[in-house]
C-alpha cells in the first residue's frame, strides 16, 4: 500500500467536499502486473459522502470527484471505483 497516495487523495477530497464519510482502499496489490499497476499507478476504490451531491445525479458525482483528484488522475491513480452520495442517499448505494 502506498500511504503517501491515499494521504494525497484524502486531502484533495476532504478539501473540496467536506465529506461527512469518507473512505479509501488501495487496491493496488490485488493488481501487479495489470496495465497501469506496471506504470507505478494504484487502483483505489473511493467511497464518499458529502452534502456537495446534493441533487446531482451518480456521473455527475463521478465527475465532481475526479476533477477534485485533478493531476492525480494522470500520475498516480490508473484505476478508480467510486461511490459518491448525499447524505440522504446514504445506506443507499444505488442512488
Amino acid at each position: 500500500m502506498n500511504a503517501g497516495r491515499v494521504d494525497r487523495i484524502r486531502a484533495r477530497l476532504e478539501a473540496e467536499f467536506a465529506p461527512v464519510a469518507l473512505d479509501i482502499v488501495d487496491d493496488s496489490a490485488k493488481h501487479a502486473g495489470h496495465a497501469g499497476a506496471r506504470d507505478g499507478k494504484g487502483h483505489f476504490n473511493v467511497h464518499i459522502v458529502s452534502e456537495r451531491f446534493k441533487g446531482t445525479k451518480p456521473l455527475e458525482r463521478h465527475r465532481m470527484v475526479y476533477a477534485a483528484l485533478g493531476e492525480l488522475m494522470r500520475t498516480d491513480i490508473h484505476a478508480l471505483q467510486v461511490v459518491a452520495l448525499s447524505p440522504e442517499h446514504q445506506g443507499n448505494e444505488e442512488s
